[in-house]
């Protein structure tokens, strides 16, 4: 569907080419919503760069692009402001067309892109025998956004969840195991608090000088594959993914078991990765480490080059030999046109490497054919504005702080609507409510950004929070619910305009494929939460100032809840795009 914002973009280029000449057809027309609406709907800023290349004032510029524009139908004014912004205002017929058009589709504006990719999302990737901690939160729920968004867009996605499953820390675990007996029962129990068994295991390595060589040994019989060893080393691997799936089943992610490639499946491919950079003579030795040396720009403190590590001087491989190998593999077995990498911000400059040594060997092709991001975030903070942690300095479990996230919010709903007699009922909606509100408040800010982990202002049912786009919905459920109409008779019903309330609240709705567009583009969650919290209060401004069932007559009346349909299955479509169920009441 060719909205009005697209219509607008092209008609702006169209008057750039007309007035500036062919050049400008690939310029960006910088085509945004306009800060003041006394000004106009939307706002075009190219004028202000445009005329640096013309050597033109501004203004000028401004006035050709104006002159040229043709854009009969679609505004019904056009005006220039300050020192060239050219600001358009759309036809109220045309607006209301379009708002109209969106009752009948039910992705609401956006269309499937016409070249769809496939695209890998690499994200969560806890440890074998740890159990997932308040650290995974951030990487679980942003890449599971993205993979959301990109599959809504029409791309072939294809989640991975990289474990971490190998490593010399296995041949303790397993001793330990086998230290606490062989039955599969006692095993079982024995791991049931992973962070524990770990513990105890390190604990164990580190004060009983014979277990810990016995654990060396057990590594080297796990490598060399010895069938015993490997079935205790799946069922560690079995044992944790079941605490790390339910984990995942109550956040509402999407990954799945068949997800899983962990540094395990990758390690048979590490020897080829360090014989292929020696042939193409890109592996150099650096105080009895083979290394390469990706691209210039990357520096040490000293301001002498940076070396990627890809074989210890010991003979052992490290991880950027992993991602190496795993995005060898993405590449030509998966088929990636576009991989998706979503950890922390410390990782940054290991991607930027990782990603120059893929384009300096060739194995991976140039931008755009292959695109790789780093899909970076910041930390979250305790009321301390350090690292969170529990009380006594330990770390925060994920599954207790949906605990408690759940308990709260089981309570501000009884506080808000005591009738809640089901505790069935009042269960899953505190479910909903409570996680959707950990989820919202991670998602929404701006992720490279550290935030502050605080309960109280998450489930607040007022500000840009979960509950409040919840409440939101419920609010508009309840209208339909009190005037006994079906939503689905709001598809193909006129839409009129005559409040400056409905007219916000429809110029608003248009934006919504743009918004999925930026968040596909720019990997942003925290842009589509902002857009979904203005829609949220554009509608709580018309629900205050246009009566909906009790409007002056049957077409306005009929006009105002085609609004709020298109309200309520936005705010639906979008919270599930950030892996937010809604909730019917509250």
């Amino acid at each position: 569907m060719n909205g009005p914002v697209s219509q607008l973009r092209e008609a702006v280029i169209r008057a750039m080419v007309k007035a500036c000449g062919e050049s400008c057809a690939r310029i960006d027309p910088l085509l945004s919503p306009s800060a003041n609406p006394q000004f106009g709907d939307y706002q075009a800023n190219v004028a202000m760069s445009l005329a640096k290349q013309l050597g033109q004032k501004p203004r000028d510029v401004a006035q050709k692009i104006v002159d040229a524009l043709d854009v009969a139908g679609l505004c019904s004014q056009v005006t220039i402001a300050g020192p060239g912004f050219i600001n358009l205002r759309l036809d109220d017929a045309c607006l209301s067309r379009h708002v109209e058009s969106l009752t009948g589709d039910g992705r609401l504006g956006v269309e499937r892109t016409d070249e769809p990719r496939t695209v890998v999302v690499d994200y969560s990737s806890p440890n074998v025998a740890k159990e997932m901690h308040v650290g995974h939160l951030r990487s679980t729920i942003i890449g599971d956004c993205i993979a959301r968004v990109m599959t809504f867009q029409g791309h072939k996605v294809i989640r991975q969840n990289h474990l971490g499953d190998w490593g010399t820390q296995f041949g303790m675990l397993i001793e330990h195991l086998l230290d606490l007996g062989s039955g599969q029962a006692q095993q079982d129990a024995s791991i049931g608090d992973l962070n524990t068994f770990y513990q105890q295991s390190k604990q164990h390595f580190d004060a009983d000088a014979d277990f810990a060589q016995r654990a060396r040994q057990r590594v080297v019989k796990l490598q060399s594959g010895d069938e015993a060893t490997l079935a205790l080393w799946r069922n560690l691997i079995a044992v944790s993914y079941e605490h790390f799936g339910s984990v995942y089943q109550r956040l509402n992610v999407l990954l799945e078991p068949g997800d899983v490639r962990g540094e395990s499946f990758y390690n048979p491919l590490l020897p080829a990765v360090v014989q292929d950079l020696e042939k193409l003579d890109l592996l150099r030795e650096s105080q009895g480490a083979q290394v390469v040396y990706p691209d210039d720009a990357f520096k040490d403190k000293d301001g002498q080059p940076l070396p990627l590590i890809v074989r210890k001087s010991d003979g052992g491989y490290l991880y950027a030999t992993t991602d190496l190998a795993a995005a060898r593999f993405r590449l030509a077995q998966l088929g990636a046109q576009r991989v998706i990498y979503v950890t922390d911000a410390r990782q940054a400059q290991h991607f930027a490497m990782v990603f120059a040594t893929l384009r300096k060997t060739g194995w991976a092709p140039p931008t755009p054919e292959v695109r790789f991001d780093h899909v970076p975030f910041g930390t979250i903070l305790g009321p301390d504005r350090k690292p969170f942690k529990t009380r006594d300095g330990g770390t925060v479990r994920l599954a207790d702080l949906l605990d408690e996230a759940e308990r709260r919010a089981a309570d501000a709903v009884r506080r808000k609507n005591p009738e809640l007699a089901s505790s069935g009922e009042l269960d899953r909606i505190a479910s909903a409510v409570g996680i959707g509100a950990v989820k919202y408040a991670d998602l929404s800010n701006d992720r490279i950004k550290d935030y502050v982990f605080d309960l109280d202002r998450m489930l607040a049912f007022e500000g840009n929070t979960g509950p409040y786009l919840q409440n939101a919905y419920v609010r508009i459920q309840s209208i339909f619910r009190k005037g006994g109409v079906d939503r689905a008779m709001s598809a193909g019903q006129a839409v009129m305009l005559d409040d400056p309330a409905e007219r916000t609240l429809a110029l608003k709705l248009l934006q919504w494929p743009g918004v999925v567009e930026a968040v596909a583009e720019h990997l942003e969650p925290h842009r589509l939460c902002n857009f979904l919290y203005d829609l949220a209060s554009a509608y709580h401004q018309f629900y205050e100032k246009c009566p909906v069932l009790s409007a002056a007559d049957a077409g306005q009346k009929q006009s105002r809840l085609v609004l709020c349909d298109l309200v309520a299955r936005m705010l639906e479509k979008g919270l599930e795009l950030l892996g937010i169920d809604v909730v019917e009441q509250m």
